[in-house]
């Protein structure tokens, strides 16, 4: 609608629509040839794949151009075109919109060459921090900012009614006990970054990453301080023992095991003096022992338990219903996937995008 209003108010004048991938252009392109009036303007797709004298002639014709925000970058930086005529720029997925990303260099020569600029910025994900989202709208010159949630009026009626139900279970003892071994492990890392006096802050994940980048930060400035190339090490092996924790908690206890294994790879690698002592540690070793033991007698976290009865029983209700579960670890939704298929009329696949992991059943 916008597109529409200003060709009208502007006859002549261009659209340029920027989509952070090729794919995701083109799923643009094939909306307006969809939803548009019936040869309204000439909607053409911009890609490197097209010759750049090529693309510097359909810009002469073209009303509506669909592009990536690298290939018009690349074109303006040789002077292909400009943007003098374009009436509306928009840019897809603009929480891009930071540090020097293509979409930034093209807001700034949109503004100062466009006779007639106006910049609609589109986003799922603006971030939760107001800084971030101060920053994208300084890059793209915002003005104003629209937010559509599920109770919008204008949204509300085009959705189903979700049903949120949260199953507890139980965290067992058996996993309880390794959890405390590791957390001892992990508190003497802590007490080790503490009297080194490079940890003063919570040891929580976030403050151990800063603080890993931060002494990495001072190593590569030369400063070659032996409590710093110390505090290096305790700080990765804090961070290891923590993510471990994380996979035991909230994860398989076969992705946990499979995490230590790994460590005792790195370990006869030799690939850090570090893990070297940690898995040469007494904790280490009986975490990794008891959780063999558990393994070789079936026993799993509770929530794959409790995930195979749901599956079960929707099932059996339906016997062509299709089921989502998403996990946060390529190794649980290879192990979840892994079970599902044991049950009888199961298949289950793993689905691997580039930021979600999710098994499809």
């Amino acid at each position: 609608m916008l597109a529409i209003k200003r060709m009208q108010e502007f006859p002549g004048e261009k659209v340029v629509f920027l989509a952070p991938t090729k794919p995701l252009a083109e799923q643009h392109l094939i909306y307006f040839q969809k939803h548009l009036p019936e040869l309204f303007g000439d909607l053409q797709l911009f890609t490197g794949m097209i010759n750049p004298e090529k693309r510097k002639k359909i810009w002469q014709t073209a009303d509506i151009i669909f592009s990536t925000p690298q290939c018009v970058a690349n074109d303006l930086k040789n002077n292909l075109y400009d943007l003098t005529e374009v009436c509306l720029l928009i840019e897809d997925e603009a929480h891009r919109c930071i540090k020097n990303y293509d979409y930034n260099y093209i807001a700034r020569q949109y503004k100062n060459h466009s006779n007639n600029s106006r910049i609609l910025g589109l986003t799922a994900s603006p971030g939760s921090e107001t800084y971030k989202i101060k920053e994208i709208c300084k890059n793209l010159s915002v003005e104003e900012v629209e937010l559509r949630t599920r109770e919008s009026e204008d949204v509300k009626e085009y959705l189903q009614e979700l049903k949120f139900e949260k199953v507890k279970v139980d965290f067992p003892p058996e996993f309880e006990e390794i959890r405390q071994v590791f957390l001892k492990l992990f508190e003497q890392y802590v007490e080790e970054l503490k009297r080194r006096r490079v940890l003063y802050g919570p040891s929580s994940k976030t403050g151990l990453i800063k603080l890993q980048k931060r002494i990495m930060a001072i190593l590569a400035r030369g400063n070659k301080n032996f409590n710093y190339m110390l505090g290096a090490s305790a700080c990765a092996q804090a961070i290891k023992i923590q993510h471990a924790l994380e996979l035991l908690e909230t994860q398989t206890l076969s992705s946990f095991n499979k995490y230590l294994k790994n460590l005792f790879e790195q370990a006869s690698k030799k690939q850090s003096k570090g893990v070297v002592k940690l898995v040469a540690k007494q904790e280490f070793n009986f975490v990794y022992t008891r959780t063999n033991e558990l393994l070789a007698k079936n026993i799993e976290h509770p929530k794959l338990h409790k995930l195979i009865e749901i599956v079960e029983k929707e099932k059996s209700e339906n016997r062509k219903i299709k089921m989502i579960v998403f996990t946060q670890f390529r190794d649980t939704a290879k192990s979840i996937s892994e079970k599902l298929n044991e049950l009888q009329g199961i298949t289950a696949k793993v689905f691997v995008g580039q930021a979600k992991k999710m098994v499809w059943v």
